[in-house]
């Protein structure tokens, strides 16, 4: 198991602190957002808008299930924990870390939740997606990483620091000889 997966709410810096990241351990990066609007040849609120939601979920999962990604953080989109086959293979693969911030946060940070191509079902509010997600997020995580007024480099480090204790011997091995 050589990835680290980050999982969270839209806005919640699974890109931003998974680039970083894998900088600081000197993996790959992959957006899996990116993933599904290069498969799909679409922005992800065009799958929205083309597919409803239930097609851009079935979209979302299967392309989660197929990443095929060896020494690599891994930054998938909000909704990703309600693909069972997807959660299950990033399970496999990876370190599981859910990227936590509070509602009033994500908010916040987030602008156009459609432009961002958040999943939302119809007349569904941020805060209900909140309180929907957040117990997913907490049985899927195999580490949670409070983010709340923390900096980028404090959260990296925090995540790093578990992950070589996650991974044991195997990663001190391939990084020091």
């Amino acid at each position: 198991m050589d990835n680290v997966v980050l999982i969270g709410m839209p806005g919640a810096g699974k890109s931003t602190v998974g680039v970083v990241l894998a900088k600081r351990l000197g993996y790959r990066f992959v957006d899996s957002d990116l993933v599904i609007q290069e498969q799909e040849n679409m922005l992800l609120h065009q799958i929205i808008e083309e597919k409803g939601l239930a097609g851009f979920l079935e979209v979302e999962n299967k392309a989660n299930a197929k990443i095929q990604a060896k020494r690599s953080v891994i930054a998938t989109g909000g909704s990703v924990i309600y693909g069972r086959e997807a959660m299950a293979h990033l399970k496999e693969i990876g370190m599981v870390v859910y990227l936590q911030l509070s509602c009033p946060a994500i908010e916040e940070r987030l602008g156009d939740l459609h432009e961002r191509g958040v999943a939302l079902r119809e007349g569904q509010t941020l805060q209900d997606l909140y309180r929907e997600r957040v117990p997913c997020y907490e049985k899927y995580a195999d580490f949670t990483v409070d983010c709340e007024g923390r900096r980028i480099r404090e959260i990296v480090a925090e995540i790093a620091d578990f992950f070589k204790l996650y991974s044991g011997d195997r990663y001190e091995k391939e990084n020091n000889g």
